[in-house]
């Protein structure tokens, strides 16, 4: 799967995605620090990435109807995670294979204890 990495994540994000075997690709290198959210949803919805973020705004699924996309990925932690937390809950869903191939066409919401998939 190939991965598009919100501003909102630790830089080392990719580092962990590539360790798992997906392509990732971070925001922060190719847009400026104020690009909208939704340039971000277009660009990942023209490029068949799936988004991994911790911008509850995407998780907004009248904004960005998860079926229009590879994916959305949300991690639902506390504002004050250090990266290591957010590394950790985003590595519980990369190493359970059945979880990235359902992602495709879904809001998946990440925290650390479960991850619940919109829609359905």
């Amino acid at each position: 799967m190939r991965f598009l990495i919100d501003a909102s994540m630790p830089r080392s994000t990719g580092e962990l995605i590539r360790r798992h075997g997906h392509e990732s690709l971070d925001v922060r290198d190719i847009m400026p620090g104020s690009t909208p959210d939704e340039d971000i949803a277009r660009y990942a919805r023209q490029n068949g990435l799936a988004l991994v973020t911790r911008d509850f705004d995407f998780s907004n699924i009248r904004n960005y109807p998860p079926a229009d996309y590879r994916g959305i990925m949300v991690l639902d932690l506390p504002d004050d995670a250090v990266a290591a937390v957010v590394l950790k809950a985003l590595e519980s869903f990369l190493a359970q294979p059945h979880w990235v191939e359902r992602l495709s066409g879904r809001l998946a919401i990440v925290e650390l204890w479960r991850v619940r998939f919109r829609p359905a």
